[in-house]
């Protein structure tokens, strides 16, 4: 098969899973869970969530890294993918030109402080620039989202895919694990050093005149295969194996690198305490657990936000850096668990719809003041907390799982729903 069948058939794949990032997202379809196979949902659910088939998913995107390199940054990644549909729409405006890109330290930093304090226990810092994250939140129209989707629009712009080569933390792991993959792009003797493959390269890793290809940064898009007129640039498993032989420099950067990784785990710990002190008391999703661990663990990807049926969980604020439910639009279904399906990382624990309508995820109060003991709450109530007794409704607080069916049905404001420290099951 040619180079350029390979890169259309890649495309074509790659399109696929972008539309159903997007249908998913949106909330328009979600039967084949994508976000269930990116890698840091995948890692936060393995810290947070362990699970047979997160690991068995984890050693998939391992070993797929290993035998064919970064393909999943031009394969699986929604926000790598729009970063090439932005490209494929400027290079149709202005001719691509050479791209070539020093290998900077500064990727391997960014990734150890996100990494670092992601296993420190807390998720506040890689939300900002995990691709999977910055492409959910930007989707839903989140203003982090949309900011780290504007300079990473500009930057495809004038530097093609320098998010990806040298600031995505995902990227960087990945890139590691490239290094020595069995598959790479390779040069073969037939090359005549014309130049096309560098000057399309979106990830500037190919160097034309000496013949060598930086298979580290190459996202494996293939763009090289497709637009070679002599197909003197292969993809597979090279007939002369590089030895991996690490310079000076590099086991300099390393060691600075795995200190500051080592650091931030410290760091991490002791921040994931702090950044709670202050938050205000919020509801939040059954499965998240309390306000504190779901600060620290959610993504802020809004996959329930878009999800909801009823659109009560709302986006993260000033108050409260994470979603959170606000019952002012509605309550929380008794026959739904929609945000516990589809949350990926385990922030909002995979939990039945039996478990869900056990789970109290806060407390209602009845203000005798404002009651006209019309009943209607007591009507409503799917676990049967409220009673009448004597003409007026009592709420049995054993039962009640803040689920706002009676505040959402009361007309004159006697019901408040307050949240709960810690979410059990009742």
């Amino acid at each position: 098969m040619n180079g350029k069948k390979i890169f259309r058939i890649r495309q074509i794949a790659a399109g696929v899973v972008f539309l159903l990032a997007v249908a998913g997202i949106l909330g328009l379809f979600y039967g084949v869970k994508v976000f269930d196979i990116q890698l840091m949902p995948v890692v936060q659910k393995l810290i947070i969530d362990f699970s047979v088939l997160t690991l068995v998913l984890f050693l998939i995107l391992a070993v797929l890294t290993f035998i064919f390199g970064r393909i999943y940054c031009s394969l699986i990644c929604p926000f790598g993918i729009l970063q090439e549909i932005v490209g494929f729409f400027k290079n149709k405006i202005h001719r691509p030109k050479n791209s070539k890109r020093v290998n900077f330290p500064l990727k391997y930093f960014i990734a150890a402080i996100c990494w670092g304090a992601l296993f420190g226990g807390t998720a506040v810092l890689i939300r900002y620039v995990d691709p999977y994250s910055v492409f959910g939140s930007a989707m839903s129209l989140t203003v982090s989202g949309l900011a780290v989707l504007g300079i990473a629009v500009l930057a495809v712009i004038l530097k093609d895919r320098i998010f990806c080569t040298d600031f995505c933390p995902v990227g960087t792991v990945l890139g590691l694990i490239s290094k020595v993959s069995l598959c790479k792009i390779h040069i073969e003797d037939i090359c005549v050093s014309c130049g096309t493959c560098e000057r399309n390269c979106p990830s500037g890793c190919i160097n034309s005149k000496e013949k060598t290809v930086d298979n580290e940064t190459c996202i494996k898009c293939l763009k090289c295969l497709s637009v070679c007129p002599k197909a003197g640039i292969k993809y597979g498993i090279p007939e002369k194996r590089v030895k991996f032989n690490p310079k000076r420099r590099d086991l300099i950067i390393s060691a600075t690198a795995l200190a500051l990784f080592g650091g931030m785990i410290k760091a991490g710990i002791e921040f994931k305490d702090k950044i709670v002190e202050k938050v205000k008391d919020v509801i939040l999703p059954a499965g998240a657990v309390n306000k504190e661990r779901f600060l620290n663990k959610c993504l802020n990807c809004n996959l329930c936000v878009e999800n909801c049926p009823n659109k009560i969980i709302q986006k993260a604020d000033a108050e409260y850096g994470a979603v959170h439910i606000d019952y002012s639009k509605g309550p929380c279904k008794f026959d739904c668990h929609k945000c516990s399906e589809v949350c990926p990382s385990g922030a909002i624990k995979r939990i039945s719809l039996e478990e869900k309508q056990k789970t109290r995820i806060a407390m209602a109060m009845i203000n005798p003041e404002k009651c006209t003991k019309c009943g209607e709450c007591s009507r409503v109530c799917p676990v049967h907390a409220i009673m009448t007794v004597n003409g007026a409704p009592v709420l049995d607080a054993r039962k009640c799982i803040g689920c706002g069916a009676c505040k959402n049905t009361c007309f004159f404001k006697a019901i408040e729903i307050f949240g709960v420290q810690e979410q059990k099951t009742i």
